[in-house]
Formats: C-alpha cells, sequence, structure tokens
C-alpha cells in the first residue's frame, strides 16, 4: 500500500484544517488506518486511528474533543478534521496502515507496515 499525505499548511491558533491520505496499490480494506505527527525535536507522536471492523475509532488525549477521524473505503481515502489548532499541534502529520495490528497497541508506530510522507501543520499565534 502507497499512502500519500496532503492538506497541512498554516493556520492562526484556533483554525483547521482538513488532512486527507489517498492509498494506491492496495485497498484499505482490512487495515487499521491511522495519524501520527511528529514536532520538532519530538518523538513521533499517536494522534488517531480506525480500525476496519468494527470501525471503532481512538484518539490521543491531546487531540480528542477537537480532530475527527473518518474513513472512505469506497475512495481509499483517509481523512484527519483538525479543529480548534494550537500551537502545540504543530508538526509534520503522518498517515499509515497496518494489517495485523493489535488492539492494545494501536498507539505504536512500530505495529504499522505503510506509512506516507506526511504533511507539515504549523499553527502560530
Amino acid at each position: 500500500v502507497q499512502l500519500q499525505a496532503s492538506g497541512g499548511g498554516a493556520v492562526q491558533t484556533g483554525g483547521s484544517l482538513s488532512l486527507h491520505c489517498a492509498a494506491s496499490g492496495r485497498t484499505f480494506r482490512g487495515y487499521t488506518v491511522g495519524w501520527f505527527r511528529q514536532a520538532p525535536g519530538k518523538e513521533r507522536e499517536f494522534v488517531a486511528a480506525i480500525r476496519w471492523s468494527p470501525g471503532n475509532i481512538y484518539y490521543s488525549d491531546s487531540v480528542k474533543g477537537r480532530f475527527t477521524i473518518t474513513r472512505d473505503n469506497a475512495k481509499n481515502t483517509l481523512y484527519l478534521q483538525v479543529n480548534s489548532l494550537k500551537p502545540e499541534d504543530t508538526a509534520v502529520y503522518s498517515c499509515a496502515a497496518c494489517s495485523t495490528c493489535i488492539l492494545s497497541s494501536l498507539q505504536k508506530a512500530q505495529q504499522y507496515q505503510y506509512w506516507g510522507q506526511g504533511t507539515l501543520v504549523t499553527v502560530f499565534q
């Protein structure tokens, strides 16, 4: 599976963006897909994930209530709507896919076999 993330940009605090992740090569069918982010000088951080079946959704505490992850299986696309952005949300956001993710380890980047190149989100005051 090849993943291509897009939609990043520079926004003011409180602003919104819609991130997209398009898959090619294979469909998303059967995969858990998610978003991670990495800020300068920091480790990669889990943001959100959505399982194929039964479609459970998981968020990190830092984005819960502000970010929304969805997937369109027909379009083979993953989305992340990011609202109420804060400067600490500034990071490169990457999408990832996993065919054998263990539920208890969805937040671990090592579980994901396929990664997109990332899209930069910058939030300024």
